[in-house]
């Protein structure tokens, strides 16, 4: 079988490709992410998906797949135009950052993107064959007070996500309401995945 590589360090899409009992290895690719001046979330986010691909591809000598993987979190002021407008909330630097998104977020829609790229290697690292496809979810958070946002950040864990907040968080459980796939929100749209890896004819077990 030929390898499968991971261009990514989140722990969240390592656990969620481990599902798929497909063997993988890790290599973080090393890219600017900076938002282009006028660039519209989702055109940034496919092609932050695309250049993690081929950072990683450039760095292979051995036939095999490359799979990377970007995710926005996108809040509009309402949810019309919101993927050509939307203002994108990325990591917070900090405690005060984290609340502000977190109370940006409460008792609201927002739409979290993610673009999955699959690039297929040859020998050489002569790229084969490329596809991207983003997924977007709607997600509905509660209504939750300022008093859990507080609990919630104390406990760190806001601080390497995009808009603040894991859907998985036990106790914060922030999301009312998932309007597509979950595992978009997590991170990586597994059902999104298997549609990708099937037709590049890549075997992967139900």
């Amino acid at each position: 079988m030929p390898r499968l590589i991971l261009a990514s360090s989140s722990p969240r899409r390592r656990e969620l490709l481990t599902g798929l009992n497909i063997p993988f290895s890790i290599i973080k690719p090393e890219v600017d992410e900076t938002q282009h001046a006028g660039e519209a979330p989702l055109d940034y986010v496919r092609r932050l998906s695309q250049e993690k691909a081929a950072a990683v591809a450039t760095t292979l000598t051995l036939p095999g797949a490359v799979l990377a993987a970007d995710t926005v979190v996108i809040l509009g002021a309402d949810t019309l135009g919101i993927d050509a407008q939307g203002e994108i909330l990325g990591k917070p630097v900090d405690a005060t950052d984290a609340r502000q998104m977190l109370r940006r977020l409460r008792g609201r829609v927002h739409r979290v993107c993610t673009a999955l790229t699959l690039m297929e290697i040859g020998d050489g690292a002569v790229e084969h064959d490329s596809v991207t496809r983003v997924t977007c979810t709607d997600v509905t958070m509660r209504d939750y007070s300022d008093a859990e946002i507080d609990a919630y950040i104390a406990t760190g864990d806001p601080f390497d996500k995009a808009g603040s907040y894991a859907i998985q968080h036990v106790t914060f459980a922030p999301v009312a309401h998932v309007d597509g796939s979950y595992t978009n929100v997590v991170g990586l749209p597994v059902e999104t995945l298997r549609e990708m890896l099937a037709a590049m004819g890549w075997p992967i077990s139900e």
